[in-house]
Protein backbone atom coordinates (compact mmCIF):
# COMPACT_ATOMS: atom_id res chain seq x y z
CA UNK A 1 0.00 0.00 0.00
CA UNK A 2 2.62 2.53 1.08
CA UNK A 3 5.61 2.65 -1.21
CA UNK A 4 8.53 4.57 0.33
CA UNK A 5 9.87 7.32 -1.93
CA UNK A 6 13.24 9.05 -1.78
CA UNK A 7 13.18 12.04 0.53
CA UNK A 8 13.05 15.38 -1.21
CA UNK A 9 14.97 18.39 -0.03
CA UNK A 10 12.95 21.06 1.71
CA UNK A 11 13.90 24.45 3.13
CA UNK A 12 17.64 24.87 3.73
CA UNK A 13 18.27 21.51 2.11
CA UNK A 14 16.61 19.54 4.89
CA UNK A 15 14.91 16.30 3.94
CA UNK A 16 11.16 15.93 4.34
CA UNK A 17 11.72 13.52 7.21
CA UNK A 18 13.93 16.05 9.00
CA UNK A 19 11.22 18.68 8.62
CA UNK A 20 8.63 16.31 10.07
CA UNK A 21 10.81 15.36 13.03
CA UNK A 22 12.04 18.82 13.97
CA UNK A 23 9.41 21.38 12.95
CA UNK A 24 7.93 21.26 16.46
CA UNK A 25 11.23 20.89 18.25
CA UNK A 26 11.56 17.11 18.38
CA UNK A 27 10.06 13.71 17.75
CA UNK A 28 6.36 13.37 17.08
CA UNK A 29 3.79 11.56 19.16
CA UNK A 30 3.18 9.37 16.09
CA UNK A 31 5.75 8.27 13.55
CA UNK A 32 5.03 10.22 10.36
CA UNK A 33 7.37 9.98 7.41
CA UNK A 34 7.54 10.54 3.67
CA UNK A 35 5.53 7.49 2.71
CA UNK A 36 2.64 8.60 4.92
CA UNK A 37 2.68 12.13 3.55
CA UNK A 38 2.85 10.95 -0.07
CA UNK A 39 0.07 8.41 0.39
CA UNK A 40 -2.33 10.82 2.09
CA UNK A 41 -1.51 13.70 -0.27
CA UNK A 42 -2.04 11.37 -3.23
CA UNK A 43 -5.36 10.19 -1.85
CA UNK A 44 -6.53 13.76 -1.27
CA UNK A 45 -5.56 14.66 -4.85
CA UNK A 46 -7.39 11.63 -6.23
CA UNK A 47 -10.55 12.29 -4.24
CA UNK A 48 -10.80 16.06 -4.30
CA UNK A 49 -8.24 17.34 -6.80
CA UNK A 50 -6.51 19.24 -3.99
CA UNK A 51 -2.74 19.39 -4.33
CA UNK A 52 -0.72 19.55 -1.08
CA UNK A 53 2.86 20.76 -1.40
CA UNK A 54 5.55 19.52 1.02
CA UNK A 55 5.39 22.73 3.07
CA UNK A 56 1.94 21.55 4.23
CA UNK A 57 3.57 18.77 6.27
CA UNK A 58 2.99 20.47 9.61
CA UNK A 59 -0.64 21.11 8.81
CA UNK A 60 -1.25 17.53 7.67
CA UNK A 61 0.38 15.97 10.70
CA UNK A 62 -1.25 18.20 13.32
CA UNK A 63 -4.76 17.81 11.93
CA UNK A 64 -4.57 14.07 11.40
CA UNK A 65 -2.78 13.40 14.70
CA UNK A 66 -5.91 14.69 16.43
CA UNK A 67 -7.93 12.23 14.40
CA UNK A 68 -5.68 9.31 15.38
CA UNK A 69 -6.24 10.19 19.05
CA UNK A 70 -10.01 10.36 18.55
CA UNK A 71 -10.03 6.91 16.93
CA UNK A 72 -7.48 5.50 19.39
CA UNK A 73 -5.28 4.47 16.44
CA UNK A 74 -1.67 3.78 17.39
CA UNK A 75 0.16 4.91 14.23
CA UNK A 76 -0.14 6.31 10.72
CA UNK A 77 0.46 2.92 9.12
CA UNK A 78 -2.80 1.73 10.69
CA UNK A 79 -4.62 4.92 9.72
CA UNK A 80 -3.47 4.71 6.10
CA UNK A 81 -4.52 1.08 5.98
CA UNK A 82 -7.96 2.10 7.27
CA UNK A 83 -8.63 4.73 4.60
CA UNK A 84 -7.29 2.36 1.94
CA UNK A 85 -9.63 -0.46 2.95
CA UNK A 86 -13.17 -1.33 1.89
CA UNK A 87 -14.37 -0.09 5.28
CA UNK A 88 -12.55 3.21 4.96
CA UNK A 89 -15.12 5.22 3.04
CA UNK A 90 -16.69 6.90 6.12
CA UNK A 91 -13.24 7.89 7.37
CA UNK A 92 -12.24 9.34 4.01
CA UNK A 93 -14.88 12.03 4.49
CA UNK A 94 -13.27 13.00 7.80
CA UNK A 95 -9.84 13.04 6.17
CA UNK A 96 -10.95 15.41 3.40
CA UNK A 97 -12.69 17.64 5.95
CA UNK A 98 -9.60 17.73 8.16
CA UNK A 99 -7.26 18.73 5.35
CA UNK A 100 -9.50 21.37 3.80
CA UNK A 101 -8.56 24.92 4.79
CA UNK A 102 -11.52 27.17 5.57
CA UNK A 103 -10.71 30.87 5.74
CA UNK A 104 -13.68 33.18 5.38
CA UNK A 105 -15.44 36.23 6.82
CA UNK A 106 -18.50 38.40 6.20
CA UNK A 107 -18.00 40.99 3.44
CA UNK A 108 -14.49 39.74 2.79
CA UNK A 109 -13.10 41.74 -0.16
CA UNK A 110 -16.05 44.11 -0.07
CA UNK A 111 -15.50 45.43 -3.61
CA UNK A 112 -16.77 42.11 -4.96
CA UNK A 113 -20.10 42.67 -3.26
CA UNK A 114 -20.23 46.29 -4.41
CA UNK A 115 -19.83 45.00 -7.97
CA UNK A 116 -22.60 42.47 -7.35
CA UNK A 117 -24.95 45.23 -6.19
CA UNK A 118 -24.09 47.92 -8.72
CA UNK A 119 -23.40 45.90 -11.85
CA UNK A 120 -24.73 42.34 -11.71
CA UNK A 121 -28.05 43.03 -10.01
CA UNK A 122 -28.60 46.12 -12.17
CA UNK A 123 -28.14 44.01 -15.31
CA UNK A 124 -30.51 41.32 -14.05
CA UNK A 125 -33.17 43.91 -13.17
CA UNK A 126 -32.90 45.42 -16.65
CA UNK A 127 -33.06 42.08 -18.47
CA UNK A 128 -36.09 40.94 -16.48
CA UNK A 129 -37.93 44.23 -16.09
CA UNK A 130 -41.02 42.89 -17.84
CA UNK A 131 -41.22 39.68 -15.82
CA UNK A 132 -43.90 39.30 -13.14
CA UNK A 133 -41.52 37.02 -11.21
CA UNK A 134 -37.91 37.84 -12.07
CA UNK A 135 -35.44 34.97 -11.82
CA UNK A 136 -32.06 35.28 -10.10
CA UNK A 137 -29.53 32.53 -9.42
CA UNK A 138 -26.17 32.94 -7.66
CA UNK A 139 -23.72 30.20 -6.70
CA UNK A 140 -21.24 30.40 -3.86
CA UNK A 141 -18.79 27.63 -4.81
CA UNK A 142 -16.56 26.86 -1.84
CA UNK A 143 -18.83 28.52 0.72
CA UNK A 144 -16.87 27.29 3.76
CA UNK A 145 -18.78 27.99 7.00
CA UNK A 146 -21.25 30.31 5.30
CA UNK A 147 -20.28 34.00 5.62
CA UNK A 148 -20.02 34.39 1.83
CA UNK A 149 -23.53 33.18 0.89
CA UNK A 150 -25.07 35.05 3.81
CA UNK A 151 -23.25 38.19 2.65
CA UNK A 152 -24.63 37.66 -0.86
CA UNK A 153 -28.12 37.27 0.62
CA UNK A 154 -27.73 40.55 2.55
CA UNK A 155 -26.73 42.33 -0.64
CA UNK A 156 -29.75 40.93 -2.47
CA UNK A 157 -32.23 41.86 0.27
CA UNK A 158 -30.74 45.33 0.69
CA UNK A 159 -30.81 46.10 -3.04
CA UNK A 160 -34.04 44.40 -4.12
CA UNK A 161 -36.83 45.82 -1.93
CA UNK A 162 -39.43 43.45 -3.41
CA UNK A 163 -37.19 40.36 -3.15
CA UNK A 164 -40.18 38.22 -2.05
CA UNK A 165 -41.69 38.74 -5.50
CA UNK A 166 -38.57 37.34 -7.12
CA UNK A 167 -37.64 33.77 -7.85
CA UNK A 168 -34.25 34.37 -6.20
CA UNK A 169 -32.04 31.55 -4.99
CA UNK A 170 -28.48 31.19 -3.77
CA UNK A 171 -26.73 27.83 -4.00
CA UNK A 172 -23.89 27.38 -1.50
CA UNK A 173 -21.59 24.37 -1.81
CA UNK A 174 -18.41 23.09 -0.24
CA UNK A 175 -16.49 19.83 -0.23
CA UNK A 176 -16.19 19.95 3.58
CA UNK A 177 -19.41 18.46 4.98
CA UNK A 178 -18.70 19.86 8.46
CA UNK A 179 -18.51 23.36 7.01
CA UNK A 180 -21.76 22.86 5.10
CA UNK A 181 -23.50 21.83 8.33
CA UNK A 182 -22.08 24.87 10.13
CA UNK A 183 -23.21 27.17 7.33
CA UNK A 184 -26.68 25.69 7.35
CA UNK A 185 -27.01 26.39 11.09
CA UNK A 186 -26.14 30.04 10.48
CA UNK A 187 -24.91 30.77 14.01
CA UNK A 188 -21.61 32.59 14.53
CA UNK A 189 -19.49 34.22 17.19
CA UNK A 190 -20.70 37.80 17.64
CA UNK A 191 -17.13 38.98 17.08
CA UNK A 192 -17.25 37.75 13.47
CA UNK A 193 -20.18 40.06 12.69
CA UNK A 194 -18.04 43.17 13.17
CA UNK A 195 -17.14 43.10 9.47
CA UNK A 196 -20.84 43.48 8.54
CA UNK A 197 -21.88 47.13 8.01
CA UNK A 198 -23.80 48.22 11.11
CA UNK A 199 -27.12 48.88 9.32
CA UNK A 200 -27.06 45.43 7.73
CA UNK A 201 -25.90 43.79 10.94
CA UNK A 202 -28.85 45.30 12.83
CA UNK A 203 -31.29 44.19 10.13
CA UNK A 204 -30.05 40.72 9.26
CA UNK A 205 -28.62 39.25 12.48
CA UNK A 206 -30.03 38.61 15.91
CA UNK A 207 -28.31 37.93 19.22
CA UNK A 208 -28.95 34.36 20.36
CA UNK A 209 -26.41 34.05 23.14
CA UNK A 210 -24.87 36.52 25.58
CA UNK A 211 -22.16 36.09 28.16
CA UNK A 212 -18.47 35.40 27.71
CA UNK A 213 -18.94 33.94 24.21
CA UNK A 214 -21.87 35.81 22.61
CA UNK A 215 -23.33 34.47 19.37
CA UNK A 216 -25.47 35.84 16.58
CA UNK A 217 -27.75 34.07 14.09
CA UNK A 218 -28.74 34.89 10.55
CA UNK A 219 -32.39 35.89 10.21
CA UNK A 220 -34.93 33.84 8.28
CA UNK A 221 -35.09 36.47 5.52
CA UNK A 222 -31.59 35.38 4.51
CA UNK A 223 -31.94 31.67 5.24
CA UNK A 224 -34.86 31.13 2.90
CA UNK A 225 -32.79 32.36 -0.04
CA UNK A 226 -29.95 29.86 0.43
CA UNK A 227 -29.64 26.13 -0.20
CA UNK A 228 -26.54 24.47 1.26
CA UNK A 229 -25.13 21.31 -0.33
CA UNK A 230 -21.86 19.35 -0.17
CA UNK A 231 -20.12 19.24 -3.56
CA UNK A 232 -16.77 18.20 -4.98
CA UNK A 233 -16.09 20.60 -7.86
CA UNK A 234 -14.24 17.92 -9.83
CA UNK A 235 -17.15 15.49 -9.73
CA UNK A 236 -20.30 15.75 -11.89
CA UNK A 237 -22.55 18.64 -10.87
CA UNK A 238 -26.23 17.83 -10.30
CA UNK A 239 -27.34 21.42 -11.07
CA UNK A 240 -27.40 22.91 -14.54
CA UNK A 241 -28.03 26.61 -13.87
CA UNK A 242 -28.03 29.00 -15.52
CA UNK A 243 -26.40 31.23 -12.90
CA UNK A 244 -26.24 35.01 -13.09
CA UNK A 245 -23.10 35.09 -10.94
CA UNK A 246 -20.69 32.52 -9.57
CA UNK A 247 -18.44 33.26 -6.61
CA UNK A 248 -15.36 31.04 -6.51
CA UNK A 249 -12.90 32.87 -4.31
CA UNK A 250 -9.70 31.36 -2.95
CA UNK A 251 -10.79 27.87 -4.00
CA UNK A 252 -8.83 27.29 -7.19
CA UNK A 253 -5.50 27.84 -5.41
CA UNK A 254 -5.90 24.36 -3.92
CA UNK A 255 -5.96 22.68 -7.34
CA UNK A 256 -3.01 22.02 -9.58
CA UNK A 257 -3.02 23.52 -13.09
CA UNK A 258 -5.04 20.70 -14.79
CA UNK A 259 -7.58 20.80 -11.95
CA UNK A 260 -7.96 24.57 -12.21
CA UNK A 261 -8.44 24.36 -15.97
CA UNK A 262 -11.08 21.65 -15.59
CA UNK A 263 -13.07 23.60 -12.99
CA UNK A 264 -12.88 26.92 -14.86
CA UNK A 265 -14.07 25.23 -18.07
CA UNK A 266 -16.97 23.67 -16.16
CA UNK A 267 -17.94 27.05 -14.68
CA UNK A 268 -18.52 28.46 -18.17
CA UNK A 269 -21.36 26.02 -18.84
CA UNK A 270 -23.96 27.03 -16.21
CA UNK A 271 -23.62 30.80 -16.69
CA UNK A 272 -26.66 32.72 -17.89
CA UNK A 273 -26.39 33.69 -21.59
CA UNK A 274 -28.36 36.91 -21.02
CA UNK A 275 -26.57 38.31 -17.97
CA UNK A 276 -22.95 38.93 -16.91
CA UNK A 277 -20.88 35.80 -16.50
CA UNK A 278 -18.86 36.58 -13.43
CA UNK A 279 -16.36 34.29 -11.81
CA UNK A 280 -14.32 35.72 -8.96
CA UNK A 281 -11.19 33.83 -8.10
CA UNK A 282 -8.08 34.68 -6.11
CA UNK A 283 -8.85 38.42 -6.09
CA UNK A 284 -9.35 38.53 -9.85
CA UNK A 285 -12.45 38.65 -12.02
CA UNK A 286 -13.15 36.66 -15.16
CA UNK A 287 -16.04 37.81 -17.38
Amino acid sequence: MLDPSPSSAGPAGRSLKDQIDTSSGGRREFNFDRKHFDFIAGLLYKLAGISLAPHKIEMMYSRLARRLRELNIKDFDTYCALVDSENGEPEIRFLVNALTTNLTSFFREQHHFEHLAKTTLAAVKTSQSSSSKPRLRIWSAGCSSGPEPYTIAMVLCANIPDIRRWDAKILATDIDTHMVDTARRGIYAAESAKTIPSDLRDRFTKRVRDGAEPEIAMVDELRRLITFKPLNLLEPWPMKGPFDAIFCRNVLIYFDRPGRTTVIDKFSIPCSPQNPKILWRNNSKVI
